[in-house]
């Protein structure tokens, strides 16, 4: 059997890989896929290592770096930017597309109420808390660019997302970018959802798996 092994986040990401492991759908197709796990902004207990500015050096990214993995998942524009600097970069294990995610995920934008904050508008030139050039930060993009123009919307590093409530609620930002279900725990805690949206998923794979093992 092919051995292949394959990062995972998190089960709301990633959860038709975990399906098709425990169903015996990898071992049908004669792959023996080893599930990685690797760390990022969504897991309660997350470390800032899966959040370094340069990307290359993020868990999942430096494993793949490494090679001790074969193939990773996050939201379609981060793979984009991770495959192309791989082969423009020096230094680096090429990337590639290789597949759409299998699973997508709501993201959200948040606000504090007692901020008085109940339109996009509103967040002109005001920090929002993300994870840089990961799902939160590109969605947040895509949500507020109806609203603002690019140069109006401030983003920053806020640390995973149970800080980034913490530092809403602080007062340190104006509002932050969410997935579930840190959306839930956040209206929860009486957080108010100022806007919505889905962020669509991408595979990322270098040249050792041909063809056949990823189809």
């Amino acid at each position: 059997m092919r051995k292949v092994k394959a990062s995972m986040m998190n089960a709301i990401h990633d959860l038709p890989l975990l399906v098709a492991r425990d169903e015996g759908f990898f071992r049908d197709q004669g792959l023996d896929v080893e599930i990685i796990t690797t760390p990022g902004s969504g897991q309660k207990d997350s470390d800032h290592q899966a959040l370094r500015s340069n990307i290359f050096e993020r868990t999942m990214e430096a494993l793949y770096e490494q090679g001790a993995c074969d193939q990773f998942r996050m939201c379609e524009w981060g793979i984009m930017k991770r495959a192309v600097e791989s082969q423009v970069g020096a230094g680096h294990r090429p990337a590639k597309i290789v597949a759409l995610g299998s699973a997508m995920s709501t993201l959200a934008i948040v606000t504090d109420p007692k901020a008085g904050i109940y339109e996009p508008e509103q967040l002109k030139d005001k920090q929002i808390g993300v994870s840089p050039f990961n799902g939160s930060h590109f969605t947040t993009l895509k949500l507020l660019e109806g609203f603002l123009k690019r140069e109006q919307i401030k983003t920053t590093f806020a640390g995973t997302m149970r800080e980034r409530i913490e530092a809403l609620k602080r007062g340190e930002v104006a509002a932050i970018s969410l997935m579930e279900p840190w959306i839930s725990v956040a209206e929860k805690q009486g957080l108010r959802v100022l806007m919505e949206s889905h962020s669509t998923r991408s595979e990322a794979a270098g040249d050792e798996l041909a063809g056949p093992t990823l189809h």
